[in-house]
């Protein structure tokens, strides 16, 4: 088992009063400025394009900069960019004007654990990351009951690294849920596995049982309704994250119980098991990173193409008819 630490292993005193600047104010960088803010953190700072979330800074009270003179102020440097940008705007606007002893905190390890990224050896790098949407993160703030985070102190110039990560931590409110320490590469490794293993196959299983009942000519709406729309599955994982995998199966019917654990021993997962090694593979050695860089170089056509092509499968098509249908005929 990992090291999760709590809020009596945090101390929010180590970040009060440095200046933290938040470099992408979206959901998740407005949620944990706001979070900081009620926390005691006094100087939070934005560096941001003029565009919306500038003017969404400036009305949350935040003094709002470029990105290089946030970066110039800053004592913490929340990185909270996408993946695919990060690394340009790091070079040209943000390296280049971090001082020394600097902490740099990013959101995501995929930069660091490919090198697209490579902060200099007199900062602090570090990681606190929400395993929460940005609306869950004020949420659970606001509510008092916190979410998990992943912490991680991948280089320590000041000898201070892992003070500061774990006051940023509570400051955010998430070692009221737990701080799990992990690794930049542990980090990468099961974001990416969630995005590219788990994730595709729950999809698979949906489109391969849609066609099927189609085959036998179910109507749509029973089965989109019976399969997902219902939103029961989201009632399911929530009490599978309260309860556990299996534990949670006495809330259902003993005919669904034995249905469920009798059938799930029927399974033969030896091909599940291999795409997932392959994937796991994939992304460990630099394969899948390299093969992202060559859609973004070729002007991102195969994944516009990839898109289009979920769009028009069946069970894509039948969902918007079949919203329609359920909603008194008004447009999806």
């Amino acid at each position: 088992m990992g090291k999760v630490y709590y809020d009596k292993d945090g101390d929010i005193n180590v970040v009060r009063d440095k200046v933290v600047a938040i470099i992408g104010y979206g959901n998740q960088g407005r949620s944990q400025a706001l979070n900081m803010r009620d926390s005691g953190v006094q100087n939070i700072i934005v560096g941001s394009i003029h565009d919306a979330s500038w003017n969404t800074a400036n009305e949350d009270g935040f003094h709002t900069y470029s990105i290089a003179e946030a970066a110039k102020k800053a004592d913490i440097l929340f990185l909270l960019l996408p993946d695919e940008v990060a690394p340009e705007i790091y070079e040209r606007d943000i390296a280049p004007n971090l001082h020394p002893g600097a902490a740099l905190n990013f959101a995501s390890g995929y930069n660091i654990t490919y090198g697209f990224i490579k902060p200099a050896a007199d900062l602090d790098v570090i990681m606190v990351a929400p395993r929460m949407i940005g609306k869950g993160v004020r949420e659970t703030y606001e509510n008092g009951t916190g979410f998990p985070t992943f912490l991680v102190v991948n280089q320590d110039a000041t000898g201070h690294a892992k003070e500061i990560a774990l006051g940023l931590a509570k400051a955010l409110g998430s070692t009221k849920a737990g701080a799990i320490e992990v690794t930049f590469n542990d980090e990468t490794y099961l974001d990416l596995m969630s995005e590219q293993a788990i994730w595709p196959l729950i999809m698979n299983v949906f489109v391969t049982a849609f066609d099927f009942y189609q085959e036998k000519g179910l109507p749509a709406e029973a089965v989109l309704t019976e399969m997902y729309m219902s939103k029961e599955p989201m009632v399911m994982m929530e009490k599978m994250a309260d309860m556990g995998l299996f534990k949670q199966l006495p809330l259902h019917s003993r005919t669904s119980q034995y249905g469920q654990m009798s059938r799930f021993k029927m399974v033969d997962n030896t091909s599940m098991r291999a795409f997932i090694e392959e994937q796991y593979d994939r992304i460990v050695d630099g394969s899948f990173a390299k093969e992202w860089e060559d859609v973004k170089a070729d002007g991102m056509k195969e994944f516009d193409e990839l898109r289009a092509e979920t769009e028009k499968l069946p069970i894509s098509v039948a969902e918007a008819e079949v919203r329609r249908n359920l909603s008194g005929g008004k447009d999806a």
